[in-house]
C-alpha cells in the first residue's frame, strides 16, 4: 500500500467510525477553497473591533491593549480547562500547563509598559471620563480564571473568611468575594453602577462556573494527586510561580500603571482601587499550603 492509499484508508476509517460516508467528504474536498491566512485568522474582523468613543488618538492604545489582555485570558482558560477536565493527571502534564499560563501572565505583567508609557496622561485624563462607569474590573474572563485556579474560600474578602466554608451556599459566598468590596458602599452595603452592571451581565454565568470549578479548580486537582506526585519539585515550583505571578507581579504592574495615571483619584468605575488591587490588603493566594508562614505573612509587602 503506497502513501496515498494509506491516507485514503485512514480517511475512510475516520468517517466510518462516526457513521459518515467517506465518499461524501472526499467529494467535498474537490469543491473546497484552499485555506488562506486571512480566511483562517480573520484579521479584518479582528481589526474591526476597535471602536473609539472619543476623538483622542491614545484611546485606541487603551482599547487594543485591553482586547489583547482578553485574548490572553482566553488562552489561559484554555490551558487551565485541560487540567480541570483531565481524569488522570500526571506531574509533567500539570507542570507544562502551569508553565504555559505563567508565561501568559508574565507577558501580561511586562506588557503594562505598553499602556503605562504608551499614552499621554493628559489624553487619558480626558477620555477616561467618557468610559465611566466601565472598568477593567469588569473582565469576566479574569474572574473565571480566579474561579478555575483555587477554592472559593481563597477568593473571599479577608474579613469574612472565618464565617464561610465549603458548605456555604454559592450565592452567599459570591456576595462576599473580595472584589465585591470594590463596588459596595462600606456603610450601607449598596452596590454602585460598576458592580450592578457587571452582575446583571455575568452573575448567572459566574454562579454556574463557580459550581463547576468548585471540584475541578487547579488547587483541588493538585490536592487530589498521589502524595508522591504532589512532592514533585518542578510541579511545586510551577504552582508557586503561577500563584505569585497572578496575585502579586501582575496585580502590582496593574497597580503601578493605575497610580501613574490616576494618582489620588478614583478608578473609572468609582472603586477604591488601591485597597481592591494591592495584594497585602485582599491577600489573594491560590495555593496557600505551598507557602511558608513567613511568606504568607509578608504577601505583597515587598512591592
Amino acid at each position: 500500500m503506497n502513501q496515498q492509499e494509506e491516507i485514503i484508508k485512514r480517511i475512510q476509517e475516520k468517517y466510518l467510525a462516526i457513521g459518515q460516508n467517506p465518499d461524501v467528504h472526499l467529494e467535498g474536498l474537490v469543491h473546497a477553497k484552499p485555506i488562506t491566512y486571512w480566511d483562517y485568522i480573520l484579521p479584518e474582523a479582528l481589526l474591526g473591533l476597535q471602536i473609539q468613543r472619543t476623538t483622542l488618538p491614545d484611546e485606541m492604545v487603551f482599547i487594543m491593549y485591553h482586547q489583547i489582555n482578553e485574548l490572553l485570558f482566553k488562552m489561559i482558560l484554555w490551558e487551565i480547562d485541560q487540567v480541570s477536565n483531565s481524569e488522570k493527571l500526571e506531574a509533567a502534564f500539570f507542570t507544562e500547563k502551569l508553565r504555559r499560563v505563567s508565561r501568559y501572565f508574565d507577558m501580561l505583567s511586562t506588557s503594562f509598559d505598553i499602556m503605562g508609557d504608551g499614552m499621554e496622561i493628559e489624553q487619558y485624563m480626558q477620555f477616561r471620563n467618557t468610559l465611566t462607569p466601565a472598568s477593567g474590573f469588569q473582565s469576566a474572563q479574569y474572574r473565571l480564571i480566579e474561579f478555575a485556579s483555587t477554592e472559593i474560600i481563597n477568593l473571599i474578602d479577608n474579613r469574612y473568611r472565618a464565617t464561610i466554608d465549603r458548605n456555604t451556599p454559592i450565592e452567599h459566598a459570591f456576595e462576599h468575594l473580595y472584589w465585591q468590596a470594590a463596588g459596595k458602599d462600606h456603610a450601607t452595603g449598596k452596590k454602585n453602577a460598576l458592580l450592578t452592571n457587571f452582575e446583571n451581565k455575568y452573575k448567572a454565568d459566574f454562579l454556574l462556573k463557580m459550581d463547576i470549578y468548585n471540584t475541578t479548580n487547579l488547587w483541588v486537582k493538585f490536592k487530589q494527586l498521589p502524595e508522591k506526585v504532589k512532592q514533585d519539585a518542578e510541579l511545586i515550583k510551577a504552582m508557586r510561580h503561577y500563584d505569585y505571578t497572578v496575585n502579586v507581579s501582575w496585580v502590582m504592574a496593574h497597580y503601578n500603571a493605575a497610580a501613574k495615571y490616576i494618582g489620588g483619584g478614583e478608578a473609572t468605575g468609582g472603586s477604591d482601587w488601591r485597597k481592591y488591587m494591592h495584594p497585602k490588603y485582599q491577600r489573594r493566594i491560590f495555593f496557600p499550603d505551598l507557602w511558608s508562614e513567613e511568606e504568607l505573612k509578608n504577601w505583597g509587602e515587598n512591592f
